[in-house]
């Protein structure tokens, strides 16, 4: 009888161990969160967000599933461009006084192939919420040589702006947006697993 409830108990505690929550941080001097948008057809702008914050939760080192939750400081938008970046804040696009956050609610995590992902979750900018859908390659897990697991993947996809109010626009003379409504994401993340 004590043997089976030993075995019972190492059971139990193995399958908690199993199915412990893992939680991973930002290692954001190692990450980037940037954005590129065709201006008058013929060549791109890329810009950054330099101020996030995010939570990912994961079933010990197995990221399907994983829970994740990202948050972006509109105010915090880099173009290269002072002028520029003063007009993404202004009502014309992101209107960062009244809608300073954008936010990302994570609905799924799933494994298509050996290191690709499909991310599926709310998008949420100047208060217009839509579902994406974004691609996630997994480049790998390594331990560092200060103890730490470390994780890297590069997020991408394509949103319209026009999806999220973003919607000034003008027209060149021979046809064509200054400025494309589409707008292409390409997020580098390293996470470092929380001890």
């Amino acid at each position: 009888m004590r043997k089976l409830f030993l075995s019972s108990l190492m059971l139990f505690l193995a399958a908690g161990l199993i199915n412990a929550q893992t939680k991973w941080n930002f290692d954001k001097s190692h990450s980037k969160v940037a954005f590129k948008v065709k201006h008058m057809v013929i060549s791109e702008v890329t810009g950054y967000f330099n101020e996030y914050e995010g939570t990912v939760e994961t079933n010990g080192d197995n990221f399907e599933n994983a829970k994740i939750n990202f948050t972006i400081d509109v105010n915090s938008i880099d173009t290269d461009n002072e002028k520029r970046d003063e007009h993404l804040k202004s009502d014309d696009f992101f209107n960062a006084a009244k809608f300073p956050k954008i936010t990302f609610v994570g609905k799924s995590f799933k494994k298509v192939a050996d290191n690709k992902y499909k991310l599926v979750g709310d998008l949420t900018i100047r208060d217009n919420t839509k579902e994406v859908t974004l691609d996630v390659t997994f480049n790998g897990m390594v331990n560092d040589p200060w103890g730490n697991t470390r994780a890297g993947f590069k997020v991408t996809g394509t949103i319209n702006r026009f999806d999220y109010g973003l919607k000034w626009n003008a027209l060149l003379e021979l046809g064509g947006a200054v400025v494309s409504e589409d707008v292409d994401i390409v997020i580098d993340i390293e996470l470092i697993k929380a001890k």
